[in-house]
């Protein structure tokens, strides 16, 4: 605006490219933009795309095949390896389609921009009795509910976490015991209402063991608990069978279907313990495993939304059906 300032006050064009250290080209530029558009010709604009538009290599109709692909279709199903949707697998897809290649952080924004976010698979066996899991909806569960509200008491399902193992960051632990493997386990029973109860324990999960997280969990409670777990024989034992028979208004067990592990929310915290454990910092031994462990569990029993969290998704109809409890 200054040079062209210049130019109207009658001074010659060359002197002006050289006064402003620029070219007569673009001192041509500038007078062109003057004489046809006024000043506003010689504001600034914002260069590169504008806010808000992102450059899409893939067309509409493109991404909302391979938007559907991804949810109908495992890689295996389409001439890709794998059974699980990854962003490197995406993008093979992609290049297989289209013959576009992008890396995966390219890929990461067409999911998000498809409403799509990395998730754990919902893992069903082919040995579940569907006809079982209709019974436990529409039958067994009302049941439970119905008896609970009559003891005044509540509802925790509960599950236990095995095979804590840690080894050398991106070495595979070998099978035979040495000092630099180890493990603990857990036991946990939580609620609809966001409490949870946990015991961390070394040795195998055994009736033994069953019957001291029993005692346990009937010590938190003035009403009887209605604990719902899965099938594992040493729920079924005769000393936890026992132990039930004596402790009738403590606590009774329901049993959730067999290869049913979707049904039971617990399920969950498992995951969450695997991804919330230090990952910078290894522990050394088993009694510093247990102790990080301890303090996952000791800060989820703060965190009540967390834990009403693990009840969301397949679980979600235990959350819409169950009448508002004690816990």
């Amino acid at each position: 605006m200054r040079a062209v300032a210049v130019l109207v006050a009658g001074r010659d064009r060359g002197d002006v490219a050289a006064v402003f250290g620029v070219s007569l080209k673009a001192v041509d530029s500038w007078w062109a933009k003057w004489q046809a558009g006024g000043r506003e010709a010689l504001v600034m604009q914002p260069r590169g795309k504008p806010v808000g538009v992102v450059h899409q290599v893939l067309g509409e109709s493109e991404q909302a095949a391979l938007r559907q692909a991804v949810l109908d279709h495992r890689p295996c199903d389409v001439g890709l390896s794998g059974q699980l949707w990854t962003r490197r697998l995406i993008g093979g897809l992609i290049a297989k389609l289209y013959r576009v290649r992008l890396t995966e952080p390219g890929v990461g924004k067409y999911l998000k921009r498809w409403g799509l976010s990395f998730q754990r698979p919902d893992k069903r066996a082919v040995e579940q009795d569907p006809e079982a899991v209709r019974r436990w909806h529409q039958e067994t569960w009302p049941k439970i509910r119905t008896k609970a509200k009559a003891d005044g008491g509540g509802i925790l399902f509960a599950d236990q976490v095995t095979g804590r193992t840690w080894g050398e960051k991106g070495k595979t632990p070998i099978v035979r015991r040495s000092g630099n493997r180890f493990s603990v386990n857990a036991m946990s029973a939580i609620s609809t209402k966001g409490r949870m109860h946990f015991m961390v324990f070394t040795e195998s999960f055994t009736a033994e063991v069953m019957c001291r997280f029993l005692d346990r969990l009937a010590g938190h409670f003035d009403q009887r608990v209605h604990l719902v777990v899965d099938g594992h024989s040493a729920r079924r034992s005769k000393k936890v069978r026992d132990w039930l028979t004596a402790h009738l208004d403590d606590v009774e067990l329901h049993f959730l279907p067999a290869y049913s592990p979707e049904l039971n929310p617990d399920e969950l915290v498992n995951a969450d313990l695997k991804h919330s454990l230090p990952r910078q910092h290894r522990a050394r031994d088993q009694a510093e495993l247990a102790a990080e462990t301890r303090r996952f569990f000791r800060r989820r029993q703060r965190q009540p939304h967390i834990v009403r969290g693990y009840f969301g998704g397949p679980h979600v109809r235990y959350v819409l059906n169950e009448n508002p409890m004690s816990f």
